[in-house]
């Protein structure tokens, strides 16, 4: 979902995928990262350890993205 949601949005879109474990350990907690599964944009956190339907992902880009135009 994530690369064609990008292409629509004409954004970059960053996927990081590491094991179950790794999300679980000591040391990703101490980075002060969002449960995974999670989406963030820049360093605001729209969703963290449950899934996201499309048509609403897409509502929080445009409204990001007009909002940053119109700075």
């Amino acid at each position: 979902m994530l690369p064609r949601v990008g292409e629509e949005a004409e954004i970059e879109i960053e996927i990081i995928a590491r094991p179950r474990h790794e999300f679980q350990s000591a040391a990703y907690a101490e980075l002060g990262l969002p449960r995974a599964p999670a989406i963030m944009i820049n360093d605001e956190v729209i969703v963290a350890g449950q899934d996201i339907e499309e048509h609403r992902l897409l509502k929080e880009i445009r409204r990001r993205l007009t909002r940053a135009e119109n700075k």
